[in-house]
């Protein structure tokens, strides 16, 4: 999910380029893109204007003290925010 500071012209060729520069800088992510066999294509999701800053709202954790998650070991997140991106 990418919030644009300004669309690109093509959402999929902009995922094209995203994955062959990850493919370049990361061999393991290339290893796992090979032939699609660990991981499928990436998928671009656009996150309407304002998105990330309305979740860390809605969740009561905007200003400077609170820690942006980073990563996590569920889909709670990204539900939540694909949630609110459709509202």
């Amino acid at each position: 999910m990418i919030e644009f500071a300004k669309m690109p012209d093509s959402v999929e060729k902009f995922a094209a380029i995203l994955d062959a520069t990850l493919k370049e800088v990361n061999s393991d992510y290339e290893a796992k893109r090979w032939k699609d066999i660990a991981l499928q294509p990436l998928e671009v999701i656009v996150a309407r204007p304002g998105l990330f800053h309305d979740w860390l709202a809605r969740k009561g954790k905007l200003g400077g003290q609170h820690k942006v998650p980073r990563l996590s070991n569920t889909r709670e997140y990204i539900e939540s925010m694909l949630v609110l991106n459709n509202e």
